[in-house]
C-alpha cells in the first residue's frame, strides 16, 4: 500500500459522519451508552450524578444515544424524536460543579476505554465531550 493509499484511508474525525461510523453507528453509541451507565452506576465517584436520574434509566439512556448520534454527525434522531436541544440549558437546574463533571468524564472514559473504537477515536471522543461537560459545569456555576 502506498502512503497516498494510506492516508486517503483515514479516517477524518468531526467531518461528515465519520465520527458516527467510528462510533459504530447507532449500535455502537447504545453499547457506548450501556458502557456510561453501567460506570455510573458503579463508580463511586459518580453517586451523585447518579442520584440526579431516575432509577429507570431506560428514556435517558435513548436520548443519550440519540443525542450521541446527532452530535457525532449522523442522524439527528434526538431532535426527530424530542425536538431541539440545548444541553446547558437542559442541565441548567442540577448541582453540576467541577467534581460532578469530572465523574461524568470518568464514567465516560471507563465506557469508552470498553469500547472497541480506534485508539485516536478514544482520544478524540473524550476530547470532544470535555466541551459540552464544561459548558455545562459553567452554566451550573451560573445559577
Amino acid at each position: 500500500m502506498s502512503q497516498n493509499d494510506e492516508s486517503s484511508t483515514k479516517m477524518e474525525f468531526g467531518t461528515d459522519d465519520s465520527s458516527y461510523r467510528a462510533a459504530g453507528e447507532l449500535t455502537g453509541l447504545n453499547k457506548l451508552v450501556d458502557a456510561f451507565y453501567y460506570y455510573m452506576d458503579t463508580l463511586p465517584e459518580a453517586k451523585t450524578i447518579r442520584d440526579m436520574h431516575r432509577e429507570d434509566l431506560s428514556e435517558v439512556k435513548k436520548k443519550l444515544a440519540y443525542f450521541l448520534s446527532g452530535w457525532l454527525g449522523g442522524p439527528r434522531l434526538f431532535s426527530e424524536h424530542y425536538g431541539p436541544i440545548n444541553i446547558p440549558g437542559v442541565h441548567r437546574h442540577l448541582m453540576v460543579k467541577e467534581a460532578e463533571r469530572d465523574a461524568w468524564i470518568s464514567c465516560m472514559q471507563s465506557a469508552v476505554a470498553d469500547q472497541p473504537y480506534a485508539a485516536a477515536f478514544k482520544t478524540y471522543l473524550i476530547e470532544q465531550l470535555r466541551v459540552p461537560a464544561e459548558r455545562i459545569c459553567v452554566v451550573c456555576d451560573d445559577t
